[in-house]
């Protein structure tokens, strides 16, 4: 079963269960994946599916973060009781060790050499950890090992 399957089947269930949170957020993801897939004209494949679930994740954890600053947290609490529905179409995600070595490999790979090096080293790592690592903690990997850490 695709991960889009997957999607459709548990927003059946959610219907059914009468779970308006998790439908909600469900409903959400499938408006985004139809947007997607309209705009672009194509068949979303689970890498792209993966994509908009950690773009809408990271979505909210900002939001999260200004309603935290302007003190309404019972906003921040339905932003991440949403994160947590939407977690669960994420693959394992890699420990940051296992990202450390992933970048290293592509550095090496590359040729890489100093900060100049980031946006193609970058672009690479994207390709190869897309749904397996969140960009940030990749990025912030790929830093550390161009600086010589």
């Amino acid at each position: 079963m695709s991960l889009k399957e997957r999607i459709t089947e548990d927003m059946k269930a959610a219907m059914r269960a009468k779970d308006a949170e998790r439908l909600g957020t469900i409903r959400l993801l499938t408006a985004a994946m139809k947007q997607k897939e309209v705009d672009e004209r194509i068949e979303l494949d689970d890498a792209a599916v993966v994509g908009i679930v950690d773009k809408l994740i990271k979505q909210r954890k900002d939001s999260i973060e200004a309603f935290q600053k302007a003190a309404r947290q019972d906003l921040a609490d339905k932003e991440a009781a949403e994160v947590t529905v939407l977690q669960a179409y994420l693959p394992a995600r890699l420990s940051a060790d296992e990202v450390a070595a992933e970048v290293k490999a592509i550095v090496a790979e590359l040729g890489a050499s100093g900060p100049g090096d980031m946006g193609k080293v970058m672009g690479a790592a994207k390709q190869r950890l897309a749904g397996k690592a969140e960009m940030g903690q990749v990025s912030a990997a790929v830093k550390a090992v161009l600086s010589g850490g």
